[in-house]
Parts: structure tokens; C-alpha cells; sequence
């Protein structure tokens, strides 16, 4: 099969015309997501620090779940343009990597889970596909046995959803590890689906969304270490100090990089990051410190990005990449100086007391949210989930609307909704 941007590849679930002459199918995806109500939300969604809080040693604002997705996007359109990926196809699939997100970033992803397990469990990927497939409303097709509007999301082209599966497979179905936990699609959302892997082979995924998750991996290990170094969370001189690398390893192992992985690799990767000229040994906060801070992170993302292009070059020549006809290919080097990056940020971010005291608290909430709403929806549901509810066959499709209400909440409003039907905390 050629593997080219093809009738295939534009299809819509819903067949619909072009508005307007000029423009092409993957540059209709891509504004559709940028106007999304979905992408907005996102601003209120964490990324690391919560949205809303700051250190008394930063006085800039911390990154959230939307300014990574542009960030990323950013990223992505770039480096598939050089391997000859469309760059308005990449760029949407960066841009709705993270639309499934539920309030509280992966901490109330996890919760969520937890929450949902009865009814096929929570994963932000799987929600992604979701909300563009079916919740967020933008176009409607009649059903054929009832003739009722049936929502079909943004009904954007076969070939930018299957750019947003980063998991394409349903839960339980991982390729090589039956114990993962990571999925790409609940079963109720498996028509769409299937049409969207049509001619795909086995659990393949395409290209553009293997640009798309190298370029998320680059856009958050840089971004989170530099917001990290802002917010004073990181002195850069401890990277030199044996017990401290040992701990950033540790962490490594197991999470970012295979547990097989020799340590020793992460230190000659942790080494070659800290003997470039551009790495910022020290930062202080002054315009100066600032402009090289901004200057390593450029340098970075440079670094990883070329890396990856010149490898994937090296093996598949000069021609356009695209869909099913490539592989991205980033070397093991690049792919742990990266990995130390996120360990970093891990390490001297995320693990702090004060961030695991909060994570406890919006696990609860979440929790107790999800309580709530199941047993006295529809009240608290806004109006979209209301309908949905009130027309769900069954108590596991309501659970799943109660589900799906929760992860449209940006984390300030699931504190307000959470205040209102249980109390206590605001």
C-alpha cells in the first residue's frame, strides 16, 4: 500500500464539503482543534506546578497543560516538516495529544482511573480520542435507526486521529506488555475506531504520531527543567554531586528509560549535557541568567530533535515520510540524555513534600467528586452531560458520562464543583 495523503488518509467519519476553496483537509484539522473548547481548558489544567500557585522564588507563571500542547506543537510541526510530514497534520496531532487530560494532570488521571475501573477504567489517551470523536461539539451526524443528531466531535480526517493514537489499541491489548496500563480507545468508542485504522498495520503507529510523542517527550524533559531552575526547585551544581546523580538514576530506571538500563549510560548522558558550553551552571533570575537559560532550552530542544531527523535520515534517505512507510528512529544517546532530563525535573519537582501533600489532596477530591456526582447525577452535570445521561441505556453508560464530566473540569473548577456538592474544600 502507498502510504501518501491520500483519499484514504483525508476521509471524514461524516462526509461534509469544504467551506472554503484553498484550503487543505489537514488545515481545517488543525484550526478546528486550535478553536476547540477542549484546547482552552487545557490553560487550567496542570502540567507540574498547579496552575494558580507560585514559589516565592519565581514570580513568572508556571507551564500548564496548554501552553506545553502549543509548545510541543511547535516542536512537531517543525521536525515533520523536515522529514517531510505535512506540518498542519503534525501540528494538530501535538495539539490534541493532551485534550483528555482530566483536572490534575496524571495524578488525577490516575485517580480518575481508579474511580472508573467498574466501567472500563480512565486514560487520558483513550480520552483524547474521546472528546475529538464524540464530546466535543462541533459537528452532528442522524442516526440511521432513529434518525436523532449523533455528535461526531470535530470529524476531523482519518489520518490527523490516527496521528493523535499514541496507543492505538484498546485496554488490556497492549502489543508486548499485557500488564500496561496504557490504552488508546474504550470499547464503546471502538467503530470510530476501527474506521480510523483502516488499512493500518496491526498495532502500528503511523509516523506523524511518532513525531508527535518524540516531540512531547523533548517539549516537557526541557520545558520542566527549565521551569524548575525558575522556580529555584533545581540547583544546577548538585547534577555534579555523585549521591545526588545516583538518586536522578535511580529515578530514571524503571520510569523513563528500561530497568536493564546500566546507570553508567545515564551518567555519560547526564556528562555530555554538562559539558556543552550553553548549559546553564547557575542561574540567578537576572535578565542575563534568563536569556541563557532560554538560549539552553533552544539549544536542547536543537539538539534532540537534529538527533532524531539525522538518525531517521540515515536509514530512510531524502524523500518525504510519511503515515506507515517510516519509523522514527532517535538514538539510544539522545533518547537517555533525554530521559535524565525528565528524572531531573522528577527528582527536585515532583517529589518534593509540599507537591506530594497537594497530590494527596486532589486524589481525595477527585475521589469524593466522583462519589457525589454518581450518586446524584444529573445534578451537578452541566447541560451536555446532563443530556447524555439522561439518555445512557444503561448504569454503566451514566457512570462513564459522570466520568467524562469529571475530566472536562479544569482543576479550579472540580475544587468549585467538589465545594459545592460535598463541602469542606475550596
Amino acid at each position: 500500500m502507498s502510504w501518501t495523503y491520500d483519499e484514504l488518509a483525508t476521509e471524514r467519519w461524516a462526509p461534509e464539503p469544504d467551506k472554503r476553496p484553498g484550503r487543505t483537509a489537514f488545515q481545517r484539522d488543525r484550526a478546528r482543534v486550535l478553536h476547540s473548547s477542549a484546547l482552552r481548558r487545557l490553560a487550567g489544567k496542570t502540567q507540574v506546578v498547579t496552575p494558580g500557585t507560585r514559589s516565592q522564588a519565581w514570580d513568572a507563571s508556571p507551564r500548564t497543560r496548554l501552553t506545553h500542547s502549543l509548545e510541543c506543537a511547535q516542536v512537531g510541526r517543525e521536525l515533520g516538516a523536515a522529514l517531510g510530514c505535512d506540518p498542519d497534520l503534525v501540528e494538530t496531532a501535538c495539539l490534541s495529544h493532551d485534550l483528555g487530560h482530566p483536572p490534575f494532570g496524571h495524578n488525577g488521571e490516575q485517580a480518575l482511573n481508579e474511580c472508573a475501573a467498574d466501567v472500563g477504567g480512565f486514560e487520558g489517551n483513550a480520552h483524547s480520542l474521546r472528546l475529538l470523536t464524540r464530546l466535543e461539539p462541533k459537528r452532528f451526524m442522524h442516526a440511521e435507526d432513529t434518525g436523532e443528531p449523533v455528535s461526531v466531535g470535530l470529524n476531523l480526517t482519518r489520518a490527523a486521529l490516527d496521528a493523535a493514537t499514541k496507543y492505538p489499541w484498546p485496554r488490556g491489548a497492549h502489543p508486548t506488555d499485557p500488564d500496561s496500563v496504557k490504552f488508546g480507545v474504550y470499547d464503546d468508542d471502538r467503530p470510530v475506531f476501527e474506521w480510523i485504522r483502516k488499512g493500518a498495520p496491526g498495532h502500528s503507529t503511523c509516523f506523524e504520531a511518532q513525531v508527535m510523542d518524540w516531540s512531547d517527550d523533548v517539549a516537557y524533559s526541557v520545558h520542566d527543567v527549565e521551569d524548575g531552575l525558575h522556580a529555584g526547585h533545581i540547583d544546577p551544581n548538585c547534577l555534579h554531586a555523585e549521591p545526588e546523580r545516583e538518586e536522578i538514576f535511580a529515578v530514571a530506571l524503571g520510569r523513563y528509560v528500561p530497568e536493564d538500563t546500566d546507570p553508567a549510560e545515564l551518567s555519560a548522558a547526564l556528562d555530555r549535557l554538562l559539558d556543552q558550553e550553553w548549559w546553564p551552571h547557575g542561574y540567578d533570575g537576572t535578565a542575563v541568567a534568563q536569556a541563557r537559560l532560554k538560549d539552553a532550552t533552544s539549544q536542547l530542544i536543537g539538539r534532540f530533535c537534529l538527533a532524531a531527523e539525522g538518525a531517521t535520515r540515515a536509514r530512510y534517505g531524502t524523500g518525504p515520510l510519511t503515515r506507515y512507510a517510516a519509523e522514527l528512529v532517535v538514538p539510544n544517546e539522545t533518547r537517555h540524555e533525554c530521559a535524565v532530563l525528565k528524572a531531573v525535573a522528577d527528582r527536585y519537582v515532583m517529589q518534593r513534600d509540599e507537591q506530594e501533600r497537594l497530590r494527596a489532596d486532589q486524589r481525595v477530591v477527585i475521589a469524593e467528586l466522583a462519589a457525589a456526582l454518581t450518586a446524584r447525577a444529573p445534578e451537578g452535570l452541566d447541560p451536555q452531560f446532563r443530556a447524555l445521561f439522561d439518555a445512557a441505556p444503561h448504569d454503566t453508560a451514566r457512570k462513564r458520562v459522570v466520568i467524562d464530566q469529571i475530566a472536562a473540569l479544569t482543576d479550579a473548577s472540580a475544587r468549585t464543583l467538589h465545594a459545592r456538592l460535598v463541602g469542606g474544600r475550596t
